[in-house]
């Protein structure tokens, strides 16, 4: 088990939380689904039964002991219904939490700041994921009905009534002059399509923060304003 929760031991979470908190997870997981981040959370005084937050690439999930730590209480959270998440750094530790479309906010306080910005850091790019999902299914179902609409224009176009034909008298054919030759066009350069605006901005602030140009503060205060502008 050791070696299969390792690499969600790499920002100081509690081993057996952790691995408390992953035998829980396997059994929760649907097909497809795999797990990302698991922060623990460390409270300056007691810390026996933390809760805990896992992000998977579906969905979210806020994990509560119970009973004395005998059982274990979850809250799960798909990632299209997440409106937006938040982290606040305190003097002691961290909070993270996660606002719904309905309304709801689930949060864990007392998170080390460096698992509260981990998370905030993974959640964000789920979010992109599922917005750019989103505006790709939104842009399949236009084609759909656009192609639905054209297909009803052409039934309507195809049972129109016939006008009869009037055959005018009969007259000798005029001569048709020669059409001069048609100037040869020049052909079009096709125009590459633009690069999404959006996914560049994103990629070079990214490309700021890793190269430590920028803090994290700073990083995350950008990419939301970039983010709310379009």
């Amino acid at each position: 088990m050791r070696n299969m929760i390792e690499k969600f031991l790499k920002e100081e979470q509690d081993p057996k939380a952790v691995e408390r908190i992953y035998g829980r997870l396997v059994d929760l997981l649907t097909t497809g689904e795999e797990i990302l981040y698991i922060a623990v959370q460390k409270k300056p005084i007691v810390n026996l039964f933390p809760d805990c937050i896992a992000l998977t690439n579906k969905r979210i999930l806020f994990f509560t002991p119970a009973n004395l730590g005998l059982s274990i209480k979850f809250v799960d959270f798909v990632w299209k219904d997440i409106v937006d998440v938040y982290t606040r750094e305190e003097i002691i530790g961290a909070v993270f939490s996660a606002k719904t479309t309905n309304g709801a906010e689930m949060g864990v306080d007392y998170l080390p700041k460096v698992q509260a910005r981990k998370l905030y850091q993974y959640a964000q790019e789920r979010k992109e994921a599922e917005r750019e999902a989103r505006r790709l299914r939104d842009l399949e179902e236009k084609r759909a009905e656009s192609g639905s609409m054209q297909i009803g224009h052409a039934n309507e176009a195809a049972f129109q009534p016939v006008a009869p034909v009037v055959q005018p008298p009969f007259a000798a054919p005029a001569p048709v002059p020669t059409p001069p030759p048609a100037p040869v066009a020049a052909p079009v350069a096709q125009e590459e399509p633009k690069k999404d605006e959006l996914t560049e901005k994103l990629k070079r602030l990214k490309m700021l923060f890793e190269n430590g140009l920028i803090s994290q503060e700073e990083y995350n205060a950008k990419k939301l304003d970039l983010l709310s502008d379009f």
